[in-house]
């Protein structure tokens, strides 16, 4: 086929569409429809998956003096996927396998790794992939070429203040036309040339990096260069969203953005896209698509000029965790001429870009570029010390940066307002409106960005169900939309049985006992827990309580209520079974757990002072505060200052001195940081703090890390990894073998076990709002409505009948209050009076939290599936 007259298109394959062989087979398929399109290609190829990270550890391992078993992996993973492509590798990548053992041999010898070293190994990674990649095409009888990015992208000269890092691994080229690339690519002579993505080459002709998402922007030089039709970005996702659809199912595919839209999403925490690659797209006018190798049929997301009659809009929230802020005061600037020019001068020469600003008459406050990495404190504290000679200089962080992206923000305000009533608790570091009227960005603690963005999204993105701008859910691209959510839940199957159970009357909690063994089964299994406790508060069911003592844990109570209740529902159970951990609790409350027998916390030093008598020669355990709490919401983090519970660590001395006079013996010490956490490394950062805490006390036998440990509150979360959990605290025990480690785990044994079974009273529109009623609400269950809390929503009378249509509705309840919401603008099937709906992850403080408020009475319960 002939050439002449053909345009030419790039498109990028990142690291996971390049990986595999299915992979390679779709974009030999995607290859051969832009053939039949009569386009010529340049393939911009990744390094594979996980290959960037053997290459950055076999630079660790060469200044330690033994990078070779590194460096065989390197090999084996890149024979692996030749293998699986019918083809040879140490063939095919044997020169760059042998440059690279060379150049770490180089930083071996040197005991240290510059930043020319560090490019030249990192280009590897694309220069075997896409060497595999051109061979597996001409084995597919595909008329390809090979041409070395190097040749075509030439790095411009760097900034003199540039640090040896940015000059090597944050190159930049220009991206006009280049008639030097267009002779380099086009005689090569074939209709497809593939070429390495994040790699060129200095003015002196070293090997540079592209810097953070390089590929993306080799892509976008490429196609500037050669002035192509459009430039194709290919990965593993179908488009860019109006959120992180990970966290966010409901996150909306956007059909259409311009170019400044799309580079704020993506500047702002959308990791999809690199924003580097947008400007060279954007000069040139050449239209950027965003593609799925996993959904190669899909329309993905179209990046282009601007549309001149856009609506006002609301396209995406985001967020950016690891902000660092600089806030720098002084009563000197008012009125002083350059003061902003002095102290930005600073952080040019510091290398240090500034991304956001917000100034008063005695602040300044900026974030640093995260893309820009700190390594380490000692760079952030040689700039604060040199800003010092112009102001008060202060870091505050690590902070997120929450962020609403889209079309004339500020024409938006007025509806802005009610959503960001979401702000009210939080402190918010710095506020930056974007001269572009592009983007409105909150700063604030890091630990609530989560939340914030799922709450905002809710009220500002999912209202419209019929938008021109977005597309289908995430939900319903990944999986049938008419299904219940992916993550397996004991109720999925045939929605009829669900609707029967209903039958019994609603509303009502229905909990699954093999859930609820299953969950105690994964906990007794971890090696290096010693003993379990069971939160009784997450729900107190008689049933449920005798069957989790059964699988071997035992009963964490805060009142004497819950003792008693404990005593009266579990026939035989020990007061070693026990343990009582109130707050601040009367006087008789200690004396009577103390008659009883069971284990006694304490978390304050006042009663030793104020009730000597209760504690003298006793037995206890201690609760501390680690000083920093974590969790999904402020009311839920049981940790530092802004909490009441647990002895600070400013009182620890004065805690050792009553200790000792009273000659009480501290058996145990006990911290929880909060609830909700998925990341396995809080038990054991717990754990270490308490072990430190325990050398005061020479008695201590077993550390009691709390409970917390959260679940998947939606449809494509990821649980929390136990057997990781397991192995952090591994470490703990070798470390400090004489203690025993103790978990109170209330949420994670019973929430997935429960589900709220409720039926529609009423539906009413409301101009573009529709709201679903139901027979209980905030009485039945109160957690929407006090954290903002998530609970996936399905219409399974609904599911039953095969309803088609679908609705974007609040669910909401009877009680009189405003806040009386179920959920917010959920994807519904078309309710009609009667239908009953299912509410999931309830299992924890839902009928444990109800109450009788507007005198409605809350949800029944009962326990399915259990033979008692």
């Amino acid at each position: 086929m002939s050439n002449r007259g053909q345009s030419w298109v790039v498109l990028k394959f990142g690291a996971t569409s390049v990986s595999t062989a299915a992979e390679w087979h779709t974009i030999t398929k995607i290859l051969m429809r832009r053939r039949a399109e009569n386009q010529r290609v340049v393939l911009v190829c990744s390094a594979i998956a996980g290959a960037s990270d053997l290459l950055d550890a076999s630079l660790a391992d060469a200044q330690r003096g033994d990078f070779r078993p590194t460096l065989a992996r390197i090999q084996t993973t890149h024979d692996s996927l030749a293998a699986k492509l019918g083809l040879n590798a140490s063939e095919i990548c044997g020169a760059a396998l042998r440059e690279l053992e060379r150049t770490l041999m180089g930083v071996s010898l040197l005991d240290e790794t510059t930043p020319r070293q560090r490019a030249r190994v990192m280009a590897c990674g694309a220069l075997m992939a896409s060497r595999i990649g051109h061979a597996f095409l001409r084995l597919q009888a595909v008329d390809v070429g090979w041409v070395d990015a190097r040749s075509c992208l030439l790095a411009t000269e760097a900034d003199p203040h540039a640090t040896p890092s940015m000059r090597y691994l944050a190159a930049s080229c220009e991206s006009t036309g280049d008639s030097t690339a267009v002779q380099t690519i086009t005689e090569v002579g074939t209709p497809i040339v593939i070429t390495q993505g994040g790699v060129a080459r200095s003015p002196r002709g070293d090997t540079v990096l592209l810097g953070p998402g390089g590929s993306d922007t080799a892509a976008a030089y490429f196609a500037a260069k050669l002035a192509t039709q459009r430039c194709e970005i290919w990965t593993g996702v179908p488009g860019m969203f109006t959120a992180n659809p990970h966290q966010i199912p409901n996150a909306r595919l956007l059909r259409t953005l311009d170019y400044g839209e799309a580079q704020e999403i993506a500047s702002t925490g959308a990791r999809i896209l690199h924003p580097r690659c947008i400007p060279p797209l954007a000069r040139a006018n050449i239209p950027l698509h965003i593609r799925s190798t996993s959904h190669p049929e899909g329309s993905g997301t179209i990046v282009g000029a601007r549309n001149l009659v856009s609506t006002p809009q609301v396209k995406a929230v985001s967020a950016r965790k690891g902000i660092m802020l600089i806030s720098m005061d002084t009563i000197g600037m008012w009125h002083q001429v350059g003061f902003l020019a002095d102290v930005f001068a600073v952080f040019k020469r510091h290398g240090r870009s500034i991304d956001l600003l917000s100034t008063s008459e005695t602040n300044v406050t900026v974030s640093l570029d995260p893309t820009i990495p700190l390594e380490g404190a000692e760079p952030l504290a040689l700039l604060l010390s040199d800003l010092r000679p112009y102001c008060s200089a202060r870091a505050i962080g690590p902070c997120a940066a929450v962020s609403l992206v889209g079309d004339r923000i500020r024409a938006l305000l007025h509806r802005l307002g009610p959503a960001l009533e979401v702000f009210e608790e939080q402190e918010i570091h710095l506020v930056s409106q974007a001269a572009s009227d592009l983007n409105l960005t909150f700063v604030v603690n890091e630990d609530q960005a989560e939340r914030l963005v799922t709450r905002l999204h809710n009220e500002l993105v999912t209202a419209d169900g019929n938008d021109a701008v977005m597309g289908a859910t995430w939900q319903s691209l990944c999986r049938n939309e008419d299904r219940p959510p992916a993550t397996p839940r004991w109720w999925h199957g045939d929605p009829n049985q669900i609707v029967a159970l209903a039958d019994h009357g609603t509303p009502t909690y229905v909990y699954d006992a093999a859930s609820v063994r299953q969950a105690c089964s994964d906990l007794v299994a971890m090696k290096h827990v010693n003993r379990l406790f069971y939160a009784v508060k997450a729900n107190a069911h008689p049933q449920l309580l005798r069957l989790i003592v059964a699988q071997g844990l035992g009963l964490e109570c805060v009142s004497p209520g819950e003792i008693d209740h404990c005593l009266a529902s579990v026939p035989d159970l020990l007061p070693d079974q026990i343990l009582f951990t109130p707050n601040f609790a009367p006087r008789t409350e200690y004396e009577a757990a103390f008659a009883r027998g069971v284990g006694v916390t304490l978390d304050n030093t006042e009663p030793l002072d104020a009730w000597p008598d209760v504690f003298r020669h006793r037995e206890i355990k201690v609760r501390i505060d680690p000083g920093q709490g974590r969790g999904h919401h402020r009311y839920v983090r049981t940790a530092g200052a802004i909490s009441k519970f647990g002895v600070a660590p400013d009182q620890l001395d004065a805690l050792e001195q009553r200790i000792r006079a009273l000659d009480v013996k501290v058996v145990g010490l006990h911290a929880h940081t909060g609830s909700g956490i998925r990341t396995p490394e809080n038990w054991c950062d717990t754990a270490l703090y308490l072990a430190d805490v325990a050398q005061r006390f020479a008695e201590v036998t077993h550390l009691n890390l709390g409970g917390g440990l959260g679940v998947p509150e939606k449809s494509g979360q990821s649980p929390l990894d136990l057997a990781a959990v397991d192995a952090t605290l591994a470490k703990v025990h070798t470390a400090y073998p004489q203690y025993d480690l103790w978990l109170e785990p209330g949420r994670y044994v019973v929430a997935t076990a429960g589900i709220l079974l409720v039926r529609v009273t009423q539906t009413k529109r409301k101009g573009e709002f529709m709201y679903v009623g139901v027979d209980t609400g905030m009485n039945s269950l109160i957690r929407p409505a006090l954290y903002g809390s998530w609970h996936d929503i399905v219409n399974v009378s609904g599911l039953a009948r095969n309803e088609t249509e679908m609705v974007i509705a609040t669910v909401v309840g009877p009680i009189c209050e405003t806040s009386d919401t179920l959920g917010h603008k959920r994807r519904l099937h078309a309710p009609r009076e009667g239908d009953v709906l299912l509410v999931d992850v309830v299992g924890a403080y839902g009928r444990s939290m109800a109450s009788n408020y507007n005198l409605r009475p809350p949800a029944r319960e009962f326990v399915h599936n259990d033979a008692e």
